[in-house]
């Protein structure tokens, strides 16, 4: 999720926000927290032990991983007609809908099709760096973006040169951290296919290692500074969020092997309790939100929202499971293609890749300052 809304623009629109998105403990895991937890304990399981934990991942995939991909398209895709003619959407916003909507789409199709007819290997593996690339980008952005979610909800803003400092940590920490993959690894495979980094020289990582620990030293002063002003007070869960996922998951994420099969599930997690709040919000603008589901036997289930949200939640997963397993199960046994070269998991690998990048071009649409939708359904 990358979130650029101002804080100081959406909160005249929520008088009287609610302070959480699901309550104290809820927020904390969900946004981060649960990651201050897990680390440690992982540091006593044995490396041996990496086989139970990737399978394990496997299935909290189908549960977390998958729907958090899933609910960007059907948030984004929802209306789409009306947001691709600017009905209700400013000029810009309908451009960004387009781009990230159709072109960029488009443009990925193409280019897996050229790779995998061509057979050129190195031409799609670099594909899985860039997947790296956006993958770090958006982690960061995502982060950010909870901060932003949590000071709206708790009150406690940060103004416009806080966010800059905010930002450039970020993209200071995503840098260093894009920098020393590519030097820790300079190939390896993925799905099959071998994938190449760029090799940068070591002055470049020294100068982004500088810029990082700068940009960190300048997020505390700011913090500090804030709390003064705040009278005590930070978002302290969105601060957790940030904290998360620029160090705990994006910097430090190659410091244990089980750690990194468990990152993408706490990241999938936070990204699930904005939008599940949001949903929420959504089905309970409806007028007949707070009525019985139909038929009776479904009452047990609480209010009709409640039943329209689970419905929301279940789709999501249901699509997950059609774009990760059964789209490119079917597309590898319907597609004749060079094995021999490509491997027999070309179609899973591209899958992969394609929503993965996507996922990033969506989001940066979807949560940005001046979308109505979010400024209407996320805050209140």
């Amino acid at each position: 999720m990358t979130l650029q809304l101002s804080a100081d623009a959406v909160a005249p629109k929520a008088a009287t926000p609610q302070k959480y998105l699901f309550g104290p403990v809820a927020d904390f895991l969900m946004l981060g927290g649960s990651a201050f937890l897990i680390l440690p304990v992982l540091f006593l399981v044995p490396l041996e032990y990496e086989g139970p934990v990737a399978a394990t991942m496997v299935f909290v995939a189908y549960l977390v991983n998958y729907p958090h991909f899933a609910h960007s398209y059907q948030l984004f895709y929802r209306n789409f007609t009306r947001k691709v003619s600017g009905d209700g959407y400013d000029r810009s916003l309908q451009l960004r809908y387009i781009f990230a909507g159709i072109v960029v789409p488009l443009v990925m199709t193409g280019f897996f099709a050229y790779g995998a007819a061509a057979a050129n290997t190195r031409l799609l593996g670099y594909a899985t760096n860039a997947m790296f690339f956006f993958v770090g980008w958006h982690y960061v952005k995502q982060g950010y973006g909870m901060l932003m979610v949590d000071a709206v909800l708790k009150r406690k803003f940060f103004d416009d040169r806080d966010k800059r400092v905010l930002l450039v940590n970020s993209y200071a920490v995503w840098i260093l951290a894009w920098l020393q993959t590519n030097t820790a690894v300079t190939q390896g495979k993925y799905y099959g296919l071998d994938y190449y980094t760029f090799a940068a020289p070591s002055w470049i990582a020294d100068i982004a290692l500088l810029a990082a620990v700068a940009s960190t030293a300048a997020t505390l002063l700011m913090l500090v500074n804030r709390w003064r002003k705040n009278g005590g007070g930070l978002p302290y869960n969105g601060l957790v969020a940030y904290v998360a996922s620029l160090y705990l998951w994006i910097l430090i994420a190659r410091i244990n092997p089980l750690w990194l099969l468990i990152v993408p599930a706490l990241h999938s997690l936070q990204y699930l309790a904005v939008v599940w709040r949001y949903q929420t919000n959504v089905e309970r603008d409806s007028s007949d939100a707070e009525s019985d589901p139909q038929p009776k036997v479904l009452s047990f289930l609480g209010p009709l929202y409640r039943f329209r949200l689970l419905g929301f939640i279940v789709g999501g997963t249901a699509l997950g499971y059609l774009g990760f397993w059964l789209i490119p199960s079917a597309l590898t046994a319907l597609i004749p293609y060079d094995r021999q070269v490509l491997g027999s998991s070309l179609f899973f690998f591209i899958v992969l890749i394609f929503i993965n990048v996507h996922h990033y071009f969506l989001d940066n649409v979807m949560w940005r300052r001046g979308n109505p939708e979010v400024s209407r359904y996320l805050f209140r």
